[in-house]
């Protein structure tokens, strides 16, 4: 009993035959991976990358080009003093984006991209390719031999692999880093709530600053009116309108640093002198505590900064940086300096320094553009969240939601329904809450702060585990980092009781619903691992598993990679009938952006042939959308075609010493099944069978005449056989069992162990989206197997 449970164990471990992912044809493997490096590195012409660049301002840049609207607003909410005030602000702000978006983001947090996907969740998924960090233990060795699951190596005493193991060591590391994961994650979902909220409100402010007499709440119900139409919208997708957001944000710019220089030259060219730190100095001495609390103000000319890490999926780095140098950057220098001139001679227009500052003859040309760049930036905050909550649903931190693709070019522009109601509810709220732009903004503050704190922590772990980068250098840019965001984040904290709260409040209810959605499918994985039956029992059941074969396929839902689920004995125990044809199929994601189609499934032989029983592994990346549809069944059914034909194959070509009954490879039955593959090349292409009709039949041999069949021949006749088999059975009907589990703490719990196990998390399983649901099985063909687990 033992001996067979130990056999299970050790082939469940090693892999076993998984077929399509044994890399048979290793020069075609070879070809495909400088295919695949080329493109990588491959040289943009200058023409593709002026296009690129011009194209990234929409998607990328919208957040941090609308800034100008309320960032002296907010500096100086009380007013302005001294006019040398406005220049130590100035210096501020051409040192803040220079440090933060220019330095730190363009050319450093870009470069840490996984495979050109940014944000928090694709730092998380590079350190789990590079330590053991995962919290979900379901990854199989074959998982990274995935051509997109790229990694680094590093020598065993290095200051990497001391990290490695200390990071390893403790359950509690693991867990601190992805709640500063989640912590980041939640404040980017905070931006997505108040980036819309504070833009379009300030956009929209333009209205009554011709018009005196208007009151504050015709605003508000111009910028409610506006997000309605704008969430109202985005089942469409950014893809539809997004040929307007480029153009938009272009000429937004050019207004921005046109208008700049214009009143440099009108009002006071000395603003100029705020190009030397010596003002930020002077600025500090003189207004001591107010000066500091002013950083909050100070920090919202940096925002959208950590969304144009989060949207960099859709452009190559060279085309973000390029933008940014020869775009963004200088055009916002010069509209903050061109305020700042402004308010030197009309320091009591503070409240609305961006319109007042504009000439009269282009004031609502520039207010219509304002208003359609603060709707093109909350876009791209809005897009980013929604592809962050992708994200998270696929690492299994946040509950089942719809995620629709809205393009058929671009996969990472999803669209999640339930998230833009909430969205939109919120962003109201605070709209219509707050009222003002200082509220807001002392909230945006605190929100885009501590994501920066949160993207600091990570790229030190990336230095050190992806880069390999010496500590010295790993320090300095921590350092570094970590004085200035810490310093902006001292500041709001000052801000806290005057709209702070907000960002804190929404990412701390985010952070309860992800962190214990999270919690309770760990604990249910891990009662799943611990009680899944092994193959003893099994075989000791014999071929009918004990119990009547009916025709027809059975594919039973689990989360195990490996190993029979504790559901499947649950539901023979319960029924007297099984399907003559069993497929566990596992469906999975991994810490890689994209699993590549042909690399997708991989299928195992569980138990002799003659029980027909089978696993199929459907992997994903956090980018990758599963549809369980007819396609995604005929895909697997043909990958399981294929595999009878290899296995087949193979054990025309080694003895029952080398190649063992549960489906073991060796690499002499590998190097024999490539002689037949290579041998047999013309009669079949082995890469493309999908059904018995193009297999060749067996031919008699010719050195035994009629009478007899080669062991090639009768290995070929047993394939066939099989194969006519499995697809008389999916001919008979294919039936999707899916466990429908009740997950309860045990009795000698502690208290907020229950609390989060049976009423939170079995409230989040209530209003989350079926199984069912996601996989789209349909109701006629589905059957629910009810359990419940204490953990």
């Amino acid at each position: 009993m033992s001996s067979a449970m130990e056999i299970d164990e050790e082939n469940e471990t090693k892999g076993g035959m998984w077929a399509l992912d044994q890399k048979l044809d290793q020069p075609m493997d070879e070809e495909a991976g400088k295919l695949r490096n080329m493109y990588r590195e491959k040289k943009f012409s200058a023409l593709l990358l002026l296009r690129l660049a011009f194209q990234s301002l929409g998607v990328v840049y919208g957040d941090l080009g609308t800034s100008p609207l309320y960032v002296f607003y907010n500096t100086f909410p009380h007013g302005i003093q001294d006019p040398e005030d406005v220049i130590g602000a100035l210096s501020l702000i051409i040192y803040s984006l220079t440090l933060i978006p220019l330095l730190k983001y363009v050319f450093i947090v870009c470069r840490a991209n996984d495979n050109g996907q940014g944000g928090t969740f694709a730092l998380y998924s590079l350190l789990c390719r590079h330590a053991k960090v995962k919290t979900i233990p379901n990854q199989h060795r074959t998982d990274e031999e995935l051509t997109t699951y790229s990694r680094s190596t590093f020598e065993e005493h290095s200051f990497a692999a001391k990290t490695k193991k200390w990071l390893e060591a403790r359950t509690f590391r693991k867990n601190a880093l992805l709640l500063l994961v989640l912590a980041g994650t939640c404040m980017v979902i905070g931006d997505g709530i108040l980036t819309p909220a504070i833009s379009v409100l300030s956009a929209s402010g333009g209205i009554k600053v011709n018009n005196p007499k208007m009151g504050n709440d015709v605003v508000v119900i111009v910028a409610v009116a506006i997000l309605v139409g704008l969430f109202s919208l985005q089942h469409y997708g950014t893809d539809k309108v997004g040929w307007l957001f480029a153009p938009v944000v272009l000429l937004w710019f050019l207004l921005i640093g046109g208008i700049g220089i214009y009143n440099i030259w009108k009002y006071d060219s000395s603003v100029l002198k705020a190009f030397s730190p010596v003002y930020i100095y002077r600025y500090f001495r003189r207004l001591h505590k107010a000066g500091w609390i002013s950083l909050g103000g100070i920090m919202l000319s940096i925002t959208g900064t950590e969304a144009l890490f989060a949207d960099l999926a859709h452009f190559p780095v060279p085309a973000v940086q390029l933008a940014f140098t020869a775009v963004v950057f200088p055009c916002l220098l010069l509209a903050y300096s061109g305020q700042a001139a402004y308010l030197m001679q009309n320091t009591d227009h503070v409240v609305d320094a961006f319109y007042r500052s504009i000439p009269e003859r282009i004031y609502w040309p520039t207010f219509i553009v304002a208003t359609l760049a603060a709707i093109v930036a909350s876009q791209a905050t809005i897009s980013a969240t929604f592809s962050i909550i992708k994200q998270a649903v696929a690492h299994g931190c946040f509950p089942r939601v719809k995620v629709v693709h809205t393009s058929k070019n671009f996969m990472g522009q999803v669209y999640v329904p339930d998230m833009n109601w909430i969205l939109m509810v919120l962003c109201i709220a605070v709209t219509a809450g707050f009222k003002n732009q200082s509220q807001i903004g002392n909230a945006y503050g605190t929100a885009v702060v501590i994501v920066m704190l949160a993207t600091t922590l990570l790229m030190t772990l990336i230095m050190v585990l992806v880069w390999h980068c010496h500590w010295t250098f790993v320090l300095i840019f921590t350092v570094l980092s970590l004085v200035v965001e810490c310093t902006y984040f001292s500041a709001v904290l000052f801000k806290i009781d005057q709209g702070g709260w907000v960002p804190l409040v929404i990412a701390g209810g985010f952070l309860l619903i992800m962190y214990v959605w999270h919690y309770g499918n760990v604990k249910r994985y891990e009662f799943e691992l611990h009680s899944k039956v092994s193959m003893a029992w099994i075989l000791g059941l014999g071929p009918s598993l004990g119990l009547v074969r009916v025709p027809g396929v059975g594919l039973v839902y689990t989360e195990l990679a490996s190993g029979v689920p504790n559901i499947f004995s649950h539901f023979i125990t319960n029924l007297p009938a099984i399907h003559s044809v069993v497929i566990f199929v596992c469906v999975k994601y991994l810490p890689v952006y994209t699993v590549p189609e042909e690399e997708r499934f991989l299928v195992k032989r569980i138990g002799p042939k003659n029980f027909h029983m089978f696993r199929c592994v459907a992997r994903y990346g956090y980018k990758d959308l599963h549809r369980k549809d007819d396609e995604f069944e005929k895909k697997l059914f043909d990958n399981l075609f294929i595999f009878v034909r290899l296995e087949s194959m193979m054990e025309g070509c080694s003895d029952s010493d080398e190649y063992s009954l549960y489906g073991q490879q060796t690499q002499q039955s590998r190097e024999c099944l490539l002689k037949e593959m290579n041998s047999s090349a013309s009669n079949a292409d082995i890469t493309t069978i999908s059904s018995i009709d193009s297999i060749v039949p067996a031919v008699k041999s010719p050195l035994h005449g009629n009478t007899t069949m080669s062991s090639e021949h009768a290995s070929s006749q047993t394939e066939v056989d099989e194969l006519e088999f499995l697809s008389s059975c999916r001919d008979a009907g294919v039936v999707h069992i899916l466990g429908n589990t009740v997950v309860r703490a045990r009795r000698d719990s502690r208290i907020y162990k229950r609390i989060a196990i049976d009423y939170i998390f079995a409230f989040l399983r209530k209003i989350c989206r079926e199984n069912s649901a996601i996989f789209h099985v349909p109701h006629e063909s589905l059957l629910n197997v009810g359990q419940v687990f204490y953990v």
